[in-house]
């Protein structure tokens, strides 16, 4: 930290960063990010340094990175010495996964508007989408959901 670094309570820091002071201490908690100055009293300390830092994990956060995923990337921007081709890997990998499960949710949807345009939608009680969520009935295999990721 530098010493022309102006030191803020939790509550401006979550105001200046976009992260609650909620999700501070849980960042701190598991140990993904911590405040590297206390006060006297205890209390967690921020620099413009740990904003930034919390700025990172929240965007990061906001791609649908995982905590390990964010604490690896954290590790990789602090690394000077990092091959950019390791983040990109990364990255890489992390979109595979999002590709998946937008299949997976693709999946899903086509199953659940067949469901759908199979159920009358009037007052009496036979529902092809509770007897396939009973187990009665086709099954969304035809549609492309197996249920395989839930």
């Amino acid at each position: 930290m530098r010493t022309t670094d102006m030191l803020m309570p939790i509550g401006q820091a979550a105001q200046a960063s976009g992260v609650s002071a909620k999700m501070i201490r849980y960042y701190d908690e598991i140990d993904l990010f911590r405040p590297k100055a206390r006060s006297d009293s205890g209390y967690r300390l921020f620099s413009e340094t740990d904003i930034h830092a919390l700025r990172f994990i929240k965007r990061a956060r906001d791609l649908g990175f995982s905590v390990d995923e964010i604490r690896h990337l954290l590790a990789l921007w602090q690394d000077q010495s990092r091959a950019s081709a390791d983040v990109k890997a990364l990255a890489m990998e992390h979109v595979r996964e999002l590709e998946d499960r937008i299949e997976q949710l693709q999946a899903m949807a086509r199953t659940l508007r067949h469901l759908a345009s199979h159920c009358q939608g009037n007052d009496r009680p036979e529902c092809p989408i509770l007897d396939d969520l009973a187990g009665i009935g086709a099954g969304d295999e035809a549609h492309g959901y197996t249920g395989t990721g839930h």
